[in-house]
């Protein structure tokens, strides 16, 4: 079994013990809680965990190169403090997917419905009064708020067995600002999908960066890599190249997640067929398309954005545009430029080999995925 195999393991063991010891509270509390905890166990289950995956290869790539290395005994207790660090970043993630489905209206996630879509159906299939709408989207950002104080119980547990306490203001620091970072991200992103038609195409693309930058390049890259190095004390000069590595892979990330967004398929990313066209999603691919059009395509192309119950046709005739336009093949290039610009960087670090190699194949991973 690989050591990434191995992390990934140890997560979702600690998930599951986690989640098991939270259902014993919630039910002692009411037993009608249960949905609850059930529906953000099944959101848990499965996933790509490259932010623990990316915290822990960060922490072993600096391991070997500190000024004063730490002893075995050390590492190893490091290491089981980590695993709930992991844990605590695929925590607030899940978190951050509840709640993005809601913002989005997006009914599906991993193949399976959404969160707010699961408590909508506990609200039809129980016969309650009142809105099933109006529950689900109530449930679900009480579970996606749950699990974001899960998240930092969880981050705590581990950053308070650093090495130092010097190390452990330095992780929650970065934590607390990967919590700021995406949740302006998100709010950037919603503004974009409302006001996106009403600004100049010329501002879109700077705007649609903007949002990816804070939305999932900080969040899903940086701040895991600068999270796994702190939490071994790595000098600022490391965490400023990580820093390199990270932004331009996840830009990379988000435009590949954009393109998957619209021409992806559904039985690899469990998402219906032009998810974010539905969802009017003002992404860089969108706003590189809206760039090349004249006056009254762009009007027509603005309208359709704008329609949330889109045709098979519609959506069809919207990734014909994309694709005559020549966005996707614009993004294609900058997905290619930004990673090598990223691997570029990741070649200068001054960090162990070993987890160099594993920093490497994951960035791979993340540019070239299917889903």
């Amino acid at each position: 079994m690989s050591e990434s195999q191995t992390l990934i393991d140890l997560v979702e063991k600690r998930l599951t013990v986690f989640c098991s010891d939270r259902r014993a509270e919630l039910t002692a509390i009411e037993p009608e809680l249960a949905p609850v905890i059930d529906f953000i166990q099944g959101l848990l289950i499965g996933g790509k965990r490259f932010r623990a995956l990316f915290a822990y290869w960060s922490w072993v790539s600096c391991l070997n190169t500190l000024p004063n290395p730490i002893t075995e005994e050390q590492k190893e207790r490091s290491s089981k403090a980590l695993v709930d660090i992991c844990a605590a970043l695929e925590m607030f993630h899940a978190a951050a997917l509840v709640h993005d489905d809601l913002l989005d209206n997006s009914d599906t996630r991993r193949g399976a419905p959404a969160v707010h879509k699961q408590f909508e159906s506990l609200h039809e299939n129980s016969g309650w009064a009142g809105s099933a709408v109006r529950f689900g989207q109530a449930g679900s950002v009480i579970a996606g708020d749950l699990m974001l104080g899960w998240a930092s119980e969880l981050f705590d547990s581990g950053v308070k067995r650093s090495p130092s306490s010097e190390i452990a203001w330095q992780c929650r620091d970065e934590f607390a600002k990967m919590r700021i970072e995406v949740m302006a991200g998100q709010y950037l992103d919603i503004l974009e999908e409302n006001a996106g038609p009403t600004r100049d195409a010329d501002e879109a693309v700077g705007r649609a960066n903007r949002v990816m930058l804070y939305k999932t390049a900080k969040y899903s890259i940086e701040a895991p890599l600068l999270i796994g190095a702190s939490f071994c004390g790595a000098e600022s000069g490391t965490l400023r190249g990580l820093t390199a590595f990270a932004i331009p892979l996840g830009l990379a990330f988000q435009l590949r997640d954009d393109v998957l967004g619209v021409f992806g398929e559904p039985e690899v990313t469990g998402k219906p067929i032009g998810d974010d066209l539905r969802e009017g999603k003002r992404t860089t691919l969108i706003a590189l398309t809206r760039q090349s059009l004249n006056f009254a395509t762009v009007k027509l192309f603005d309208e359709l954005m704008t329609n949330r119950e889109l045709t098979s046709e519609q959506i069809k005739l919207l990734q014909e545009t994309i694709k005559g336009s020549g966005a996707l093949a614009k993004v294609e290039q900058m997905i290619e430029e930004y990673g090598n610009e990223s691997l570029l960087a990741l070649q200068q670090l001054k960090i162990d080999d070993y987890g160099k190699q594993n920093l490497k194949a994951l960035a791979l991973k993340v540019v070239n995925r299917s889903s």
